[in-house]
């Protein structure tokens, strides 16, 4: 992997941008499984307003339209791998709505598929391969371009092997290899558990297969190895930090993240008030603000008349848009939804699909309580939108939550949520206090069963018996803001802080 002479090295130089290049398996709107793809899309926008210099690498997946992206042809990168293999890519550039630049590299073998993790569920047996490789493909495109970044900031488990090419660049000489590195966890129990023969792919030795590196119960554990390697770790939210400091949170690599002390930290996540804003929503049936509601209580009548719901203002609609799975609190849904139904006035509308058990949990429920209940098992992104607004409370009793978005885009729609007290859902929302009214949403701090249950019945008695608290609590939900520029100088701070150490 030898480098042009003639390129210079990162350096902290006042009178440029700060370069930051995010390398990432998913980016809104090109390829999109959860939070990441929305972190990855706008926090380089933010930055940008920041005078940072950041692009995205991302892999051009199959699903990707060239020419509705007005993706532009560019000139191929070749890949040296270990072992003397070679690897040609396509090289695409693209630009974002924000006008952040994004290189797309085109590698048919690894990612021309129909997902971008799995088909159908059943994973991918080549990822570390896959995205080792658009890691090494996004290190030489800088290269060609003479483009170096200070900090290349990489997400999750796929581009966690970042870091272990970067110090294998710096011992080898290479200028690539003084960029700093920062890694954001999105979600902790995805580690990328793979064979050791991908450090040979990747050009890394025996040295990096150890304990204390990336080796992990005879395989290479990649997240591991990222939080090990990284010059900084960052995980979105302040309470998810402290939730995988210890275990179970830290799904085994809790030590790893203690041993990083004053480098590993929790930044919130910023929204996308540019697309989630009941002023300006063009998905929705009627704009409003805050102090004139009016239109949220036609997108209320819309919503049941399309869900197929009893036209019915004043029974309190819950709403539900999620991954059908565990994680999100499906368990408990299950157990108490029903009891739900059948003791309290309320509808309920859920937009879903993931574990077939829960998928069809959703449809049986629909089917006992008609014009109570309207499932739809997909995603449709007018439907999400819709639900925000015409809802009236909005469910997320997830077990873990690292950040989540949903919860912020409710409260600025007036739609008041209902979650478990963890992650990011607990730094967002402030508990309701049934004396005074404050609060802008109702939290259960077990995840079980009754304290779920108990906070929904809340939330359904203060609808019925205290409406002047629901309607104070929209009002301060809907001045709520999570701004990414907020979000955006910490990370700044951050990578000023790594850039300098390799300077």
């Amino acid at each position: 992997m030898s480098a042009s002479r003639h390129e210079t090295g990162p350096a902290v130089d006042p009178e440029r941008s700060l370069r930051v290049l995010l390398v990432a398996s998913e980016c809104a709107p090109y390829a999109k499984c959860g939070g990441l793809g929305d972190v990855v899309a706008s926090l380089p926008e933010a930055l940008r307003g920041l005078g940072v210099d950041a692009r995205i690498m991302l892999p051009l997946y199959s699903s990707i339209s060239k020419k509705a992206y007005g993706l532009t042809e560019e000139a191929p990168c070749l890949v040296q791998c270990g072992g003397g293999e070679q690897n040609g890519c396509g090289v695409w550039g693209g630009t974002t709505a924000g006008g952040v630049p994004v290189w797309f590299i085109e590698h048919n073998r690894y990612f021309a598929r129909s997902g971008i993790y799995d088909h159908f569920g059943a994973e991918y047996g080549d990822n570390a391969f896959r995205f080792g490789l658009l890691c090494m493909a996004a290190a030489q495109v800088c290269r060609d371009r003479q483009w170096i970044p200070d900090v290349v900031h990489v997400h999750d488990w796929p581009t966690a092997i970042f870091p272990a090419l970067l110090d294998a660049w710096r011992v080898a000489g290479e200028p690539l290899g003084r960029a700093g590195s920062v890694l954001t966890i999105h979600n902790q129990s995805y580690q990328g558990y793979y064979h050791p023969s991908v450090l040979g792919y990747l050009g890394l030795g025996p040295e990096y297969f150890t304990q204390d590196r990336l080796e992990a119960w005879g395989k290479i554990n990649l997240l591991k190895g990222g939080i090990v390697m990284a010059d900084a770790v960052t995980t979105v939210s302040p309470t998810y930090a402290k939730e995988v400091l210890g275990e179970p949170g830290g799904n085994g690599l809790s030590d790893y993240l203690q041993a990083r002390g004053r480098d590993f930290e929790g930044i919130l996540n910023g929204a996308d008030y540019g697309e989630w804003n009941p002023e300006k929503d063009p998905w929705i049936p009627a704009n409003y603000r805050e102090g004139d509601l009016d239109g949220k209580r036609l997108c209320k009548m819309e919503l049941q008349a399309q869900m197929g719901l009893n036209a019915d203002a004043e029974a309190p609609l819950f709403g539900i848009v999620t991954r059908l799975t565990a994680q999100k609190g499906t368990g408990l849904m299950r157990e108490v939804l029903p009891r739900m139904l059948n003791e309290k006035s309320m509808q309920l509308v859920a937009l879903g699909s993931g574990e077939h058990a829960d998928e069809d949990f959703f449809r049986w429920l629909a089917q006992a309580y008609p014009g109570r209940v309207g499932v739809t098992i997909g995603y449709s992104n007018e439907l999400a939108h819709r639900i925000q607004a015409g809802a009236d409370f909005f469910l997320m009793p997830s077990l873990f939550e690292p950040c989540g978005l949903a919860q912020m885009y409710s409260l600025r729609y007036a739609t008041l949520p209902v979650v478990n007290a963890t992650g990011g859902l607990d730094d967002t929302i402030e508990a309701y206090d049934a004396k005074t009214g404050a609060g802008t949403g109702f939290k259960f701090y077990e995840p079980d069963g009754e304290a779920f249950f108990a906070a929904l019945a809340l939330a359904v008695d203060t609808w019925e018996a205290r409406p002047h608290h629901i309607a104070g609590m929209r009002g301060r939900a809907m001045r709520v803001r999570f701004d990414w520029a907020d979000s955006a100088r910490r990370y700044v701070e951050v990578y000023r802080r790594v850039a300098l150490k390799r300077a």
